[in-house]
């Protein structure tokens, strides 16, 4: 019921939490059902129908191969929305376990990981992964997991901001008196109470993802072609920009809706949590 709650008086307060939802919820069902509603195999070739713009054959036109770009979109959005969750997965688990250890315990420990949280925001997050991934094989796995390793700072920061808060309340004082444990402080009753903050993150997290992963794909150093990501269809576009520009004007218009739905979203949810708002 207070999920239910959450959800009614989420949607009733703000106009553009629906579009950002809808947005996200639209492109993550078009991305699931790729393989029942595209229109063709993305790595077909149709010889006979290169380069041919939008029609009703082919919705969206074809590619320099002749391969159909609808079925290219929805194949790709697959791998960039799988970019971003798991990437923003692997990045809110280190940020949010090494968050709380550096505000819990407030000592050496502390000073060591906020340190190496400075070292690493030292360097632009784009040219850190881009130095990185040029060393690696150019694969999905490769990808997803430099991303994750190279952004989670900023949520270790909020983390650790919200634990030493959290840490000085009643009823930490009680769990403690209690006999808990640290890691049950922690994972029971600290965690909890940050994950407003952290869904946010994830979420804004989500859409940066994605524009990182088709920057590098765009770069040569992300998904490797024949498999289709919106970054290496941007690429494929960019020397026949003039004679068919189909072949970059919908890769782009997808990246920029689900980041922009992802924006929506996430700066909503904010809102909506933000005391200082109500």
């Amino acid at each position: 019921m207070r999920f239910r709650q959450l959800i009614k008086n989420l949607l009733s307060r703000d106009i553009m939490l629906i579009l950002g939802l809808t947005i996200v919820l639209a492109m993550t069902l078009a991305a699931l059902l790729a393989p029942i509603i595209a229109p063709y195999n993305p790595d077909v070739l149709h010889l006979d129908h290169i380069l041919e713009p939008p029609s009703s054959l082919f919705w969206l036109g074809t590619d320099r191969l002749g391969r159909d770009i609808l079925s290219r979109l929805l194949y790709g959005g697959r791998i960039s929305l799988w970019v971003g969750f798991v990437s923003v997965s692997i990045s809110i688990s280190i940020g949010t376990i090494l968050g709380m250890v550096s505000g819990y315990f407030s000592s050496w420990i502390d000073e060591c990981i906020m340190r190496i949280v400075d070292i690493m925001l030292c360097f632009p997050s784009f040219f850190l992964i881009l130095s990185v991934i040029s060393f690696l094989e150019p694969n999905l796995t490769n990808i997803m997991v430099v991303i994750g390793l190279t952004s989670w700072m900023g949520v270790t920061r909020l983390v650790r901001a919200e634990t030493l808060s959290l840490r000085e309340r009643e009823f930490i004082s009680a769990a403690r008196l209690a006999g808990s444990s640290i890691l049950r402080i922690l994972f029971f009753h600290i965690l909890p109470n940050t994950l407003a903050p952290v869904l946010i993150t994830a979420t804004l997290g989500v859409a940066g993802a994605i524009l990182t992963e088709s920057s590098l794909s765009f770069l040569g150093l992300g998904v490797q072609p024949p498999t289709a990501s919106w970054g290496n269809m941007l690429l494929d576009g960019k020397s026949v920009i003039e004679t068919a520009p189909w072949l970059s004007l919908f890769p782009g218009l997808a990246i920029l809706v689900t980041v922009l739905g992802y924006n929506l979203l996430g700066e909503s949810l904010r809102d909506y949590f933000d005391p200082r708002l109500k």
